[in-house]
């Protein structure tokens, strides 16, 4: 089976196509990333403005052209904290679903850390032995701790790169030490009852994190670029990172662009990822990141094709969004033939 998985994030609206077949992970062979900067349009009272709500219904109907052209049965559309938390965020669904059809669900953020442990337990294996995840987005950052497929502790923590810099940073640089102190104090008392919760637990064997702000972070440090592919040991050092902190305070966001890894979208939001990263490897008294290439979109592909395996009548929800089960978007000719004059038709993935 063929489909479509789109994450909408803080940052861009993201499209995974993939195979979906029993016995094999997931075969993904084509990806789609459209800006829509919905961390830089949010304002401080958590409003997503009008200019982006029109970038992400673009975005979405990019998405299933995008998903029908690749030949995808089922399009599995979602949307994270940046959205779900967002003061008008039941206003951009709707305005998302009347524009274009497509009923974007919200993600509940435990759920989301539980699906983001799923695939990256899925890329380690059992060898993996207890294992700790962590996926920093633009508005939440995701904690799980297992040592099975699924995880024993699942959080998801107000602690997001986008959401930081615009309630705890200036947006001028250089961005003063004592701010970035503040900063890091704060994701401290977040964590503190993470680290409660861990301890006594079994110290994990590996710990991963996944992610575009873990994985610029660590190319910023050293590690390889993504043209390496993702089977290259890739890790984030707490030293090295630790020495890049007072750097990309002291840089404008267009200057962090310059740098190895950082990219322009992620610029203005880096130095907040940045210290939450570090202070969470400092919290939970770990010395490194291994950098998982498997995150939230993989979880969501894995548990589809879980799904394929079982009876209808039996199968569990796709996903355990808030509010109610998520529908897929079936791609049927007329909603294919609807994409392109802009008004799609959604209906139910357990539509016969």
């Amino acid at each position: 089976m063929r489909i479509g998985v789109l994450d909408v994030g803080s940052n861009s609206a993201q499209l995974r196509i993939a195979d979906l077949l029993p016995g094999r992970p997931p075969e993904s062979f084509q990806a789609v990333k459209v800006p829509v900067g919905l961390a830089e349009a949010t304002d401080r009272r958590g409003v997503i403005d009008d200019a982006a709500i029109g970038g992400l219904i673009k975005a979405v109907r990019e998405a299933v052209v995008a998903a029908e052209a690749a030949g995808a049965e089922e399009l599995i559309p979602f949307a994270t904290a940046a959205v779900r938390d967002a003061a008008n965020g039941a206003e951009v669904v709707a305005e998302v679903r009347a524009a274009t059809g497509v009923a974007l669900e919200f993600m509940d953020g435990e759920r989301e850390a539980r699906l983001t442990f799923c695939a990256a337990r899925s890329w380690y294996g059992w060898s993996g032995g207890p294992l700790l995840l962590a996926d920093i987005g633009g508005g939440s950052m995701e904690i799980a701790y297992g040592s099975a497929e699924a995880p024993e502790f699942a959080v998801s923590l107000p602690l997001g790169a986008g959401l930081l810099t615009r309630h705890h940073l200036d947006d001028r640089a250089p961005v003063k030490r004592k701010r970035c102190e503040a900063l890091h104090a704060h994701v401290h008392d977040v964590l503190a009852h993470v680290v409660d919760e861990l301890a006594g637990r079994p110290a994990p064997v590996r710990a991963a994190a996944t992610s575009r702000t873990f994985f610029q972070l660590a190319r910023l440090c050293g590690a390889p670029k993504s043209g390496k592919g993702p089977y290259v040991s890739r890790t984030l050092d707490r030293d090295d990172l630790k020495q890049w902190i007072p750097e990309l305070a002291a840089l404008t966001a267009k200057r962090r662009a310059e740098l190895p890894g950082i990219k322009a979208s992620r610029a203005h939001q880096i130095l907040a990822g940045a210290v939450v990263a570090h202070a969470t490897m400092e919290a939970l008294g770990l010395s490194r990141w291994e950098i998982c290439p498997w995150a939230i979109r993989e979880g969501v592909m894995l548990e589809r094709l879980a799904r394929l395996a079982q009876p209808a009548e039996t199968s569990p929800p796709l996903l355990a969004f808030t509010g109610r089960p998520a529908p897929g978007v079936r791609l049927t000719p007329q909603l294919r033939n609807n994409a392109r004059r802009g008004a799609l038709h959604v209906v139910s993935s357990r539509t016969p």
